[in-house]
């Protein structure tokens, strides 16, 4: 049996370090395409040439792709729930597909699809495609898989399309049959409704032509730029002529989960050297009103990578591309688009948030659609961190407003798991709240459990074990398990698979002139270790800490200068806890989670003060 399992991996050509499993596999995807882009109708042709490894110990008799530009048509599953009672996210307006006419639709269709030269055959069933395999990829097999296909650019409406509403020709995101993920919980093969994504890791040779006055910026390394110029080529360096009035583009990405190009007849493109020889590109609109902003930016995103690498690790690609495109903020693998017409401070804002996802998305590449809080509110938590540092801003935590958002939902009674798939939020607020602002507190309130240096060294390792892997929520809550030595199951369970909420009281404290007995209460239903502070009435401080029984640990001690005692530990059960303070020093107050890290939803009873 054992010989049977090495033979496995050997096949699949996988680590065996890999989430610190052995069993564990990831499939592979080389890509080359060619794309004709006719900017006149907004249309183009592409051809696929897919070679496909299955590292799965699974035979697969089917493959599906996505073919997302079909979501941006009358009728579709996008298009329906915009209309819903359930809305969608604001950047969708209600009815905005529904009166799209032909000519601005958005669409993918698949003309020839071959496996290893036999024809195949196929189903387009809204926006993925079903294949049946002629032949089965047996585990450890290659297959090529040869596509043609022809599609159109919708309106920019959601993160793709053309013509947005700052002018920017083409946002090409989520542009090309993409194959669905396969892993150990089977196939991803979601429809594309309104939100995330989910990719297979693999490399991207990518030829695009386009009219010679557009610039192409994205995902990838361009192979030809003494070809194409347009701010690629050396100083001084003369640029072919086009041929037919057009440039074909190659571009080269290794090792990405997805490929996503941008291009406009306007842009201004800089190049701004980054930390550790990294090129910063920036692409964005030759407008008076926000090249200064754009040029200032350049130098503090070179410094938000700089943090980025030093809190997390080092970027592992050589470029990085700030985009003008999209609508908002969206991450791509060695790039972002978002939208350019703002304020410095909110420019340098979402470069922070999607340059964060880089580590994130990028490189700790989770199923967004199943764990959108372990991308989103990891990198919200991280970026305003980094914003604090890059532009001074002092907070004593950068994630308070998350905490206030959290609360606020948690309290009204709407509050969803963060197991909700993330289509199936009854809100796009719910969403946002719940994976952006409760995923950002479950880092920081994870820091008061274990220390802000456990922590630190908690992401630390979890992107160094997980790189370039599809880590899930168990992944890193075990490598925070073995950086703080604590049992941390619990904390997993009930901030992330339930709406338990946290609430604890100080029910009173009463002196009988030698001692002080401390009587305090649990009312909500999820557990935590108590950090409390006393102030007495000359003005010292004593800090008592006490421990989750089931945590089977305690945290270092987050107040060094001021004295402090370790008391028994608190079982969940017991709704109730009582300790003496055996002095009779007069107390003025008892305050429990004086950093406020404690996501405790009611801080009323939070704080006793001796009248």
């Amino acid at each position: 049996m054992k010989l049977f399992f090495l033979g496995l991996l050997i096949l699949s050509g996988v680590s065996i370090l890999a989430q610190n499993n052995t069993g564990y596999w990831q499939q592979r995807v080389e890509y080359m395409m060619e794309i004709d882009m006719d900017v006149e109708n907004h249309q183009y042709k592409g051809k696929q040439e897919l070679k496909y490894t299955n590292n799965s110990p699974d035979t697969l008799y089917r493959v599906f792709y996505h073919l997302y530009f079909n979501a941006f048509q009358p009728g579709s599953e996008m298009d329906s729930k915009s209309l819903s009672q359930y809305g969608s996210d604001r950047r969708l307006a209600k009815g905005e597909i529904s009166v799209l006419s032909n000519e601005e639709i958005g669409f993918i269709n698949v003309s020839s699809l071959t496996q290893d030269g036999v024809i195949l055959k196929y189903e387009t069933v809204g926006t993925i495609l079903e294949v049946d395999l002629k032949k089965p990829v047996l585990p450890g097999q290659t297959t090529l898989l040869n596509m043609v296909w022809d599609a159109q650019v919708p309106v920019q409406i959601r993160r793709s399309g053309r013509n947005n509403s700052e002018g920017i020709a083409y946002s090409m995101s989520q542009w090309y049959p993409k194959l669905a993920e396969y892993d150990f919980e089977g196939w991803h093969a979601d429809p594309y409704i309104d939100r995330e994504f989910h990719g297979v890791w693999g490399d991207f040779d990518v030829k695009i032509t386009i009219d010679e006055d557009y610039t192409i910026g994205g995902t990838g390394y361009l192979q030809n730029p003494e070809e194409v110029g347009h701010g690629y080529q050396k100083p001084d360096q003369k640029t072919l002529k086009p041929k037919n009035g057009r440039y074909t583009w190659h571009f080269i990405a290794p090792n990405v989960h997805d490929f996503t190009w941008a291009a406009d007849n306007e842009y201004i493109h800089d190049i701004y050297p980054g930390p550790n020889g990294v090129e910063l590109h920036f692409f964005y609109k030759n407008d008076p009103k926000i090249k200064e902003n754009w040029k200032n930016l350049q130098p503090k995103a070179a410094e938000l990578m700089h943090y980025f690498n030093e809190s997390l690790g080092d970027y592992p690609y050589k470029q990085y591309s700030v985009i003008q495109g999209g609508d908002g903020g969206m991450e791509y693998p060695m790039c972002t688009l978002i939208t350019g017409e703002r304020s410095f401070g909110s420019l340098v804002g979402v470069t922070s948030h999607e340059l964060a996802h880089s580590w994130f998305h990028s490189v700790l590449a989770s199923n967004e659609l199943k764990h959108e809080w372990m991308d989103e509110g990891f990198a919200s938590y991280v970026s305003g961190w980094a914003m604090n540092t890059v532009m001074e801003q002092n907070k004593e935590n950068p994630t308070a407003s998350s905490y206030m958002n959290y609360k606020y939902m948690a309290i009204g009674g709407k509050e969803q798991p963060q197991t909700t798939h993330a289509d199936r939020y009854s809100s796009g607020h719910n969403y946002s709240v719940s994976a952006y602002s409760k995923g950002a507190v479950f880092l920081a309130q994870l820091g008061y459990v274990i220390g802000k240096e456990n922590l630190n060294k908690t992401l630390k390792r979890y992107y160094s074990e997980f790189k370039f892997k599809h880590p899930t929520p168990n992944d890193f809550i075990r490598v925070a398990e073995k950086v703080s030595g604590a049992v941390l199951g619990w904390y997993l369970t009930d901030w992330t698979q339930t709406t338990n909420t946290i609430d604890y009281g100080i029910l009173g404290a009463d002196s009988d002139g030698s001692s002080t007995t401390v009587l305090l209460e649990r009312r909500g239903l999820m557990p935590m270790p108590i950090d409390l502070m006393v102030t007495y009435q000359d003005g010292s401080l004593e800090f008592f800490y006490i421990p989750l029984q089931m945590m089977r640990a305690e945290k270092p001690n987050p107040y060094p200068d001021v004295p402090n005692t370790i008391l028994d530990d608190w079982a969940w059960a017991f709704q109730e806890y009582q300790f003496t303070i055996p002095h009779g020093k007069p107390i003025k107050k008892i305050e429990i989670d004086p950093s406020k890290l404690m996501a405790d939803i009611h801080l009323g009873n939070n704080v006793f003060v001796k009248e």
